[in-house]
């Protein structure tokens, strides 16, 4: 049995979920097995992540760039997304997991775009995990659609533009109402972050493993977390800083 991790645990989690097509390759099955396995996958990770008390878990499930792709796999990547939010909703609802989709939806489907709306409306109200689920998401579309939003608020005279903040344009982002991620998990062995949450990212524990996700399971999570557990965050305060408020905090 892997031992309990005892030090401070991050309140929130984000994963670039990749390797699914090389798991498959692997094993010489098409790029679809690798998928479906990568389903599987998401279900023992959530399951993991509520059990342990993480406040928020947000899966990077399809990019803005991975419309590249050829079309059979993206439209297989949609069916399979689909037939998740069918058949998983219901578990994700038992398990007090409230569920919250963030990308660009216009492109989608309009059966998928409903299906994510019924699944958002069931979980609304549940008090356990938030599951952040990216979709057709990209960092810089995020950004620059806060941008738009905040630049309308500044022309209709709502705000001035001497008061925008980080703070202020943060309301305008996909994330807003959630810590930004303590903790993000590359899976697949890339070391890059793919236009993820390039905002919430600036002070993100980087934590890249060469697993690939149909194999990434509840013994490589532990190992992320004790990885974690053993980083000064510092914020760019120095290291003597942050063990004195450490120090002040434990009262000794």
């Amino acid at each position: 049995m892997v031992a309990e991790i005892t030090q401070q645990l991050p309140r929130h989690i984000a994963i670039v979920m990749d390797g699914n097509g090389r798991w498959a390759t692997q094993r010489h099955l098409p790029r679809s097995a690798g998928h479906q396995a990568g389903v599987q996958t998401v279900r023992k990770i959530v399951e993991f992540c509520s059990n342990r008390g993480i406040e928020v878990l947000t899966l990077f499930a399809f990019s803005s760039e991975n419309w590249r792709r050829p079309a059979q796999e993206v439209t297989l990547l949609m069916r399979l997304f689909l037939e998740a939010l069918e058949r998983e909703t219901r578990r994700l609802h038992e398990k007090n997991v409230r569920l919250c989709i963030i990308g660009d939806r216009q492109a989608l489907a309009p059966a998928l775009q409903q299906r994510m709306f019924s699944a958002e409306a069931l979980t609304a109200e549940n008090t356990g995990l938030r599951l952040v689920v990216a979709t057709n998401y990209g960092g810089r579309w995020d950004i620059i659609q806060g941008a738009k939003q905040l630049a309308l608020q500044v022309g209709q005279g709502t705000i001035a533009a001497q008061d925008i903040t980080e703070a202020l344009f943060e309301e305008y982002l996909s994330l807003n109402g959630f810590p930004s991620p303590d903790l993000l998990i590359r899976t697949g062995g890339e070391h890059r972050i793919s236009n993820f949450l390039l905002w919430h990212l600036a002070y993100t524990e980087l934590y890249f493993t060469d697993t690939l996700w149909p194999d990434f399971d509840e013994s490589c999570m532990e190992e992320a977390l004790r990885d974690f557990s053993s980083r000064q965050r510092r914020f760019g305060r120095t290291g003597a800083q942050v063990d004195q408020c450490a120090t002040r905090l434990s009262g000794k």
